[in-house]
């Protein structure tokens, strides 16, 4: 069944330019879609268009009979004094209407009405009551609350105090309570934290409706859709797959196209050539072959129809680095930081060596932000103190971008940065961040965050550094932008310390992980992989921790117990040889990954096999304790 179509739809905000231009394309029930395209592309426009925000200038879009649409984008306006609990309880709104006709109709009843009528109406809203889980609704929303890091005390806390990453995940958990049978995810992971972005991740594979998402983080892509619909010159491009798919078939059919394209650029210059010498030959008295020319040129005419495929330049502006003399970049000895009542963090004692790449993770508000700006001398600790490396030069890019005068135009606020910079290097400079022709005159002030951050990134590679501290570089940038950040990372040598949500770029360039939580930091010395492996396995085995035994030491040897204990202890012999065998090849499979960290395809199917692995070890370790307590009985 045909959920959403869209049919040769356009949408302009400016006369003659099409942000929409003939954009056609159906979504079946249960399909999940990702619609990427660059940012400015029309993406969220076409969300507007599809909940009846904008209307189209021309073409056609029909959402399926009785089907209830769910947008996640902008935060709406709720009457003043509404709570987060107010908010959320919005998201029942159908479900109290039909409470309250139970109520009506249970009234009627006790008061002698006994009709079919009466009682076949008050069956069917009961049921349907019963269906949407209105007997439950408080269990759902504790499920949706403590996933998305909404605590019990945020819930009596007025919604309009709240900070806008709080405010959307509010509203994300009030989308997803509603009894809706397509859900729009506009960018929903721009202000979680690791584990709530997981959470959602669980929550949209079990949605038994149809999801359309745009987002830029490619994990959550790959890890929720199964078809592509790419926005390009205001039209549609599909893939059947998830993000990886997208991007190698992507790649292969610009190559494809690449190749018809220069093999007709050779057919035509090998025709053109040989009218041109059938024109002169005709000039020197052979007027005859004119007509050949004219027949050949006619036939290049006709071959001209593949137009040059292009792509997003890819970035050539780097880090400037500065040599680094000595081994210790950064020493932290016994920080703390409080806000009051509430404590940050507490005896945190760390030491950065040259080269390291650290990603410090935990959830908001865990301080994560804090720690980095008492390191720039944004912000004092309470107790303890830091110091750099004698020769140590960092740079910082901050969450929320700020420039001194955002009325500047986006040039003069790269010259005024870096004095001796020529007009001309500083336009070539920004022009490797995608600020070209008359956009490096737009005052700053207009630019979005994603454009913001771009800016204050093509500022920072003009300065020698050997510490690069970041904080969520890659927030509110589309996928080619995180990939100019990458390969800008990637080039770079010195230390990194940086705080992402994005795991891609985490698991690109973490060597090194720093957990913040409960206020405190543990050290992981160890990829990100490896660190989620270790979370994963100590969550497992937390779990299937068996309560300790205390037993009585004998002096003689235990007795060899009937046929069953018999065969129990050789079972036993037999599941400790396995599990063996198993750690092995968990151990080499380890290795594999370390070494093959940064190639998505080979790290997912290395990763596949070893969750196998571990599946099969923990069976085992389970059929272990059973036979020792049978051998032990």
């Amino acid at each position: 069944m045909i959920e959403i179509s869209v049919s040769n739809v356009k949408k302009a905000f400016e006369v003659g330019k099409n942000i929409l231009d003939g954009l056609t394309f159906q979504i079946e029930s249960g399909e999940r879609v990702g619609l990427l395209g660059r940012n400015g592309a029309g993406k969220s426009t076409l969300f507007k268009l599809l909940t009846g925000e904008l209307e189209a200038d021309e073409g056609d879009i029909a959402i399926a009979k009785n089907r209830r649409l769910g947008l996640i984008s902008q935060i709406p306006v709720y009457p003043a004094g509404y709570t987060v609990e107010d908010v959320l309880q919005t998201a029942f709104a159908r479900l109290k209407k039909l409470g309250e006709e139970m109520e009506r109709l249970a009234g009627a009843m006790a008061g002698g009405d006994s009709s079919e009528q009466t009682l076949r109406r008050y069956g069917e809203i009961s049921e349907r009551f019963e269906l949407l889980g209105g007997y439950d609704t408080e269990t759902a929303v504790g499920k949706v609350a403590n996933g998305l890091s909404i605590p019990a005390e945020m819930r009596s806390q007025a919604f309009a105090s709240l900070s806008g990453g709080e405010k959307t995940r509010v509203n994300l958990a009030r989308l997803l309570l509603e009894d809706t049978d397509i859900l729009l995810l506009d960018e929903p992971t721009n202000h979680l934290d690791l584990h709530a972005t997981e959470w959602l991740e669980e929550y949209v594979r079990r949605f038994k409706g149809t999801v359309v998402a745009i987002s830029h983080d490619r994990y959550f892509l790959d890890r929720t859709i199964s078809r592509v619909i790419e926005v390009v010159d205001g039209k549609a491009e599909f893939y059947s797959g998830n993000y990886t798919f997208y991007a190698i078939e992507k790649e292969r059919r610009f190559q494809e196209k690449m190749r018809l394209y220069e093999k007709e650029q050779a057919k035509i210059k090998q025709l053109q050539e040989a009218a041109d010498k059938l024109h002169l030959w005709a000039f020197m008295g052979a007027d005859k072959l004119h007509k050949r020319a004219f027949s050949m040129e006619r036939r290049i005419e006709r071959i001209r129809q593949t137009e040059k495929p292009t792509k997003a330049r890819a970035l050539t502006a780097r880090f400037g680095e500065t040599d680094f003399f000595g081994d210790e970049v950064l020493h932290i000895k016994d920080l703390g930081k409080s806000f009051g009542d509430r404590k940050l963090f507490e005896n945190v004692n760390l030491l950065v060596e040259g080269g390291e790449r650290i990603a410090l993770l935990g959830d908001n508000g865990t301080g994560k932000s804090t720690l980095l700006k008492i390191l720039m001398e944004e912000e004092f600790p309470d107790t303890g103190r830091f110091r750099y490396g004698p020769s140590v030069r960092s740079a910082y890019l901050p969450q929320i971008i700020h420039f001194d005068n955002p009325h500047r135009s986006i040039l003069d606020t790269m010259l005024y940065s870096k004095r001796g910079l020529t007009t001309q290097a500083a336009r070539d400079r920004l022009g490797a961040f995608n600020f070209r022709g008359e956009d490096v005159f737009k005052p700053v002030s207009v630019l979005s965050g994603g454009e913001q951050s771009r800016l204050r990134l093509c500022m920072l590679m003009d300065e020698e550094i050997n510490l690069l501290i970041l904080d969520e570089p890659t927030n509110h940038l589309d996928i080619a932008s995180r990939e100019w950040i990458e390969e800008a990372v990637e080039a770079y040598e010195g230390a990194l310390l940086f705080v992402s949500h994005d795991r891609y770029f985490i698991n690109r360039f973490a060597t090194r992980i720093w957990e913040l939580e409960n206020g405190h930091i543990t050290d992981y010395p160890v990829p990100f992989g490896r660190y989620k492996e270790i979370k994963e396995r100590d969550r497992t085995l937390a779990q299937a921790q068996p309560k300790p035994e205390v037993r009585e030491e004998k002096p003689k040897a235990a007795p060899k117990g009937n046929r069953s204990q018999q065969n129990a202890r050789k079972q036993l012999t037999i599941c400790e040889r396995d599990m063996e065998k198993l750690e092995g090849e968990i151990k080499v499979l380890e290795a594999e990954l370390e070494a093959n960290a940064c190639d998505y395809e080979k790290y997912s199917a290395l990763y596949a096999q070893k969750e196998e692995l571990d599946a099969k070890l923990l069976e085992l370790m389970e059929r272990w304790e059973q036979l020792a307590a049978e051998a032990e009985a």
